[in-house]
């Protein structure tokens, strides 16, 4: 079954190679003698100063780059048209089938059977679908991807749907089929049209929000606590080796704003701590996490709120969600009072903060001229981009607004965002590339109980300090958007690249840290690289120096197309 599911995988991957040229912007050399200048290459580390990650909630790629670049661009709604030579990426435009005989009009799936269909700008709020480390396993099948609407599918409630005018299956577990186009997700096939996109990125894991956050900052998610552990049940499985190995949702140990019956915290090192080590500046940004602000509704401290702009939302969404802040679970680098920074100008250092913070803090501190070498931000919950609480719209707005204030400062021209996601939420996907096995009572990928098998993992990949690799590490799982804005981003381009949540741990490693690796059976070490998103050939002259700047409400371009 191992070989079946790698032969697979390599398939996809074939494909992905062979529909994926992209199209870049390389300066000319002199070679044949002309006057312009020789190019002298750089490298990230020289060439890039400032990396801001921008962490969203639950897309899959699919989900938002199904149709890409062909959006429908019906009366009334945001218009996008693509650039000629604009290259297609593994979807359904460069496997049209997929639309039309989907494997997920399987009678399994009863009701809920569907081929993917758009969801247009009216239907952008929608219902949140099932992505549990189980039930998404159950949805790819053997490898078949074809169990979506019954293992991980949730209807819209027969209110929301009609509120949108949503299509007949968004009242069943078909929902899991829908996809968006450049008319609703404008701000993201704008910035994948100048900069570059993968179309080969990866879950780390199987699971939803807490594993993938944690994947991000230490590439690994065993070393449960369990000393300061309470409520889990099946949130953690058995390592293999002795641990506890999360797979679910928990909130951090110590949080104020934590529940107090279901909580963990990690062992072992992050990102943060390496960054602390070589003195690098450094934050996580998160709306809500200020516990002194009164918002315009009236609400503060842990219960923060704001209500959706998109019609159909009733009631506030809590700004700050615990279990979407990854260095909360690490007692070194946790902020457990919230604690707020000695200055706007200390922001990034080590301080009662302890580099834990709110959104505006990245905001304030950019405006004031200090923008810490590594940034992860995190929206407030309503603008996070997760179904049910937030939407692409809600999202496109923060992401243009925070793209637009770094391209407006004095330091773009070093800085690279990475736009990358916690989970796929259980959105259909239909690219499969497993690295890593599992056997515990939680897996089912291949039947109750396995993932591949209980050895099965590439050879590149770690165990933990000499030991076998965890188990409950089933992955890769779903595929994920995967975008680099940056000057130095190859413009209209897509990377095929293997890569996954901790490739993009890897880079900052990388950039700031030398190369040095978080152990204690991290991804990094085995992740794909994010380099060929980059063009570095010439360090005298980044190949994509004017800004584009969007319209924060629609996405479209207002400036440097």
């Amino acid at each position: 079954m191992f070989r079946k599911l790698l032969a697979l995988s390599l398939t996809s991957s074939l494909v992905l190679s062979g529909c994926s040229s992209g199209v870049s912007s390389n300066p000319p050399g002199n070679g044949n003698g002309n006057s312009t200048p020789t190019a002298t290459p750089t490298t990230a580390s020289a060439a890039i100063k400032h990396v801001v990650v921008i962490f969203g909630e639950n897309v899959s790629f699919d989900h938002y780059f199904g149709s890409y670049p062909n959006a429908l661009n019906l009366p009334g709604e945001t218009k996008f048209t693509a650039a000629t030579g604009t290259p297609v990426p593994n979807n359904y435009v460069s496997n049209p089938g997929l639309l039309t005989n989907n494997p997920n009009m399987n009678g399994q799936n009863a009701a809920g059977a569907a081929n993917p269909y758009r969801l247009s700008p009216a239907q952008a709020l929608t219902a949140d679908q099932d992505h549990g480390y189980t039930d998404e396993q159950g949805a790819f099948n053997n490898g078949k991807m074809d169990l979506f609407p019954l293992s991980v599918g949730s209807a819209d409630t027969a209110a929301l749907a009609v509120s949108s005018g949503a299509s007949a299956v968004s009242s069943t577990k078909g929902l899991t089929m829908g996809y968006y186009d450049g008319n609703t997700v404008t701000a993201y096939w704008n910035y994948a049209q100048r900069y570059a996109m993968s179309d080969h990125s990866f879950n780390t894991t199987f699971g939803p929000s807490t594993p993938g956050a944690i994947n991000l900052i230490s590439g690994q998610t065993n070393g449960i606590v369990a000393a300061n552990t309470i409520g889990l049940g099946s949130s953690a499985v058995a390592d293999g080796n002795g641990g506890m190995t999360l797979i679910s949702d928990g909130d951090p140990y110590g949080d104020v704003c934590s529940s107090t019956s279901k909580y963990l915290q990690m062992a072992g090192k992050n990102v943060g701590d390496l960054l602390n080590d070589a003195k690098v500046s450094w934050g996580w940004f998160e709306g809500g996490f200020d516990l002194s602000i009164t918002n315009p509704n009236g609400t503060t401290n842990c219960k923060r709120s704001t209500v959706l702009s998109v019609s159909g939302q009733t009631g506030a969404v809590p700004d700050y969600v615990p279990h979407h802040q990854p260095f909360q679970y690490y007692a070194s680098t946790a902020n457990p009072t919230h604690a707020r920074p000695s200055s706007v100008a200390a922001i990034g250092t080590t301080d009662a903060a302890n580099h834990q913070y709110d959104m505006h803090d990245f905001t304030d501190a950019l405006a004031a001229g200090n923008l810490p070498a590594v940034s992860f931000l995190k929206a407030p919950a309503f603008q996070d981009g997760h179904a049910a609480n937030s939407d692409p719209i809600d999202e496109g707005t923060f992401v243009a607004t925070t793209i637009n204030a770094l391209q407006k400062s004095s330091f773009w021209s070093s800085t690279a965002v990475i736009i990358a996601y916690d989970d796929s939420d259980g959105w259909y996907d239909h690219v499969i590339n497993l690295v890593n096995g599992s056997a515990t009572t939680s897996d089912k990928l291949n039947g109750a109980g396995i993932c591949l098998s209980a050895t099965a993992a590439s050879s590149a990949l770690p165990g933990v300090d000499g030991k076998p690799h965890a188990q409950g590490r089933c992955g890769y799982g779903p595929r994920l958007p995967l975008l680099v804005v940056s000057s130095w981003a190859k413009k209209n381009y897509i990377d095929s690249t293997v890569t996954d949540q901790s490739s993009v741990l890897k880079f900052i490693e990388d950039t700031f840290l030398s190369g040095q690796r978080i152990g204690q059976g991290s991804f990094d070490s085995s992740a794909g690289s994010l380099n060929n998103m980059f063009d570095f050939s010439n360090g005298a002259a980044a190949p994509n120096a004017t800004p584009l700047i969007l319209n924060t409400a629609t996405g479209a371009v207002t400036s440097g197309n």
